[in-house]
């Protein structure tokens, strides 16, 4: 995987990020593209007992809220963002060696492909993917499968 520069300067705050995140106290402004990642790849690294697909959606709802945001048809929480970016980080924690360092990791995700916030219009169109539908229930992307 490409060398890239770390984002968090190491695994505690990768760690703190997910930590903070569900126990709602990660300030709003802290919740970036790259946070939603590193909180994912903390569920999927370090939390056993958790089943990102399962238990990070009703996590992503109580954080929106909990920071005031709304989650509607038209903001908040999106089903089919988040579960493609939970498979992204899922496929790319796999990909890593085991002793490679959790801010490693995430440092040569965000490099890649899902390091951008419009990564899904490779897969998804965004009237597909923008759409209520999609933002409420898994929808399959319409222009290409994703590649993990």
């Amino acid at each position: 995987m490409a060398d890239a520069p770390p984002i968090y300067p190491d695994d505690a705050a990768v760690v703190a990020v997910g930590e903070r995140f569900a126990d709602l106290t990660l300030p709003k402004q802290e919740w970036t593209h790259a946070a939603h990642f590193a909180a994912c790849l903390w569920m999927l690294a370090h939390r056993p007992d958790l089943d990102a697909e399962r238990d990070m959606p009703d996590m992503i709802r109580r954080y929106n809220a909990a920071t005031g945001g709304v989650n509607s048809a038209h903001a908040g929480y999106h089903e089919t963002i988040t579960l493609a970016s939970i498979r992204a980080a899922r496929a790319h924690l796999g990909e890593s060696s085991p002793e490679t360092p959790l801010n490693r990791v995430h440092a040569t995700l965000m490099a890649g492909p899902c390091g951008t916030a419009n990564w899904l219009f490779h897969y998804w169109s965004p009237e597909i993917l923008m759409h209520p539908s999609a933002r409420s229930t898994w929808v399959a992307p319409n222009l290409r499968p994703l590649p993990f």
